[in-house]
């Protein structure tokens, strides 16, 4: 077990054996000279030595102090090099957390351009539809739909949180879909969402969330998979799903789009939000997004 005195008393030490200065020391260190003398004088009687002469208000080292100075000095010299260190490891990592679907389908697919933009980041996606704990969790900033931003986030909305019915040319070759109210009689994926509700209620059809059985999945990630493989029809946000739409490997058969009141929102604590990484990430991301809805305009032109 290391016996070591008090460090904020060899803290002061070590400031005032290198300046040869106990005002000085003080200055440095945002305290009195009172202060500083204090500290020294504890640590000298935990020593049971003196390390400092004093005469006519100046100061300097005894021997024992000058053993000690150098010793103390570089043992300083050695803390502040490991933690500048792991200042410098963690602030070359940017950690993201984001929900699955806007993981993998909106964001994977771009980040390699904010990757080549900032070579000298580590960038690591934590894809998990779990909230973010930003006193836990080693996020700096996340991505989720949310009506709101909670107390002491700040939050910068990317785009709404729409969903529209979406189905593979396959399974709308077996099930046609003329209009809103087919979709009562076709199979559904998670029928019993109450997106399926809202949408229903959009489009004017009376008593659409049924509970009829059928595929029960949890995630927008898992529900487009299916209807990718012509399971069912599935209540998709056509922004997560631009490659399969423009290839044509799903299909929305009807133009409206529903909402739940919610948004997108790229979040993080306020104490964070103009760290140099967080501040890069979110200008390149408000970048992405407004050159995905400049393509998503043409595009519906």
């Amino acid at each position: 077990m290391r016996q070591l005195p008090p460090l904020a008393a060899v803290r002061v030490f070590e400031a005032a054996a290198r300046h040869g200065n106990f005002t000085r020391a003080a200055a440095e260190l945002g305290m009195t000279q009172a202060a500083v003398s204090y500290q020294v004088r504890l640590l000298e009687e935990r020593l049971g030595t003196p390390l400092f002469r004093r005469d006519k208000g100046r100061v300097t080292l005894t021997e024992a102090g000058q053993r000690a100075a150098p010793l103390v000095s570089g043992a300083f010299d050695t803390m502040d090099d490991a933690f500048a260190a792991a200042r410098r490891q963690t602030e070359a990592v940017l950690t993201i957390s984001a929900a699955n679907t806007f993981a993998a389908n909106w964001l994977a697919p771009r980040l390699g351009g904010f990757q080549l933009r900032h070579p000298e980041l580590a960038v690591r996606l934590d894809a998990s539809d779990q909230l973010v704990d930003f006193a836990r969790d080693p996020a700096d900033v996340g991505v989720r739909s949310t009506r709101e931003v909670p107390p002491g986030l700040h939050g910068v909305r990317l785009f709404a949180s729409e969903f529209t019915p979406m189905a593979s040319p396959a399974f709308l070759a077996r099930y046609p879909l003329l209009a809103p109210a087919d979709l009562l009689g076709v199979p559904r994926l998670t029928p019993g969402d109450g997106w399926w509700q809202l949408w229903f209620d959009a489009a004017g059809v009376p008593a659409g969330n049924s509970n009829r059985a059928g595929l029960q999945l949890d995630s927008q990630v898992v529900e487009g998979a299916a209807a990718l493989a012509a399971q069912g029809v599935a209540l998709l946000n056509a922004r997560m799903w631009t490659r399969e739409l423009a290839e044509g490997r799903l299909v929305a058969p009807f133009p409206l789009v529903a909402t739940a009141g919610s948004s997108f929102w790229l979040v993080c604590p306020e104490s964070r939000r103009n760290q140099p990484r967080v501040r890069q990430f979110r200008e390149w991301l408000l970048a992405e997004v407004a050159a995905a809805e400049r393509l998503q305009t043409v595009a519906q032109q």
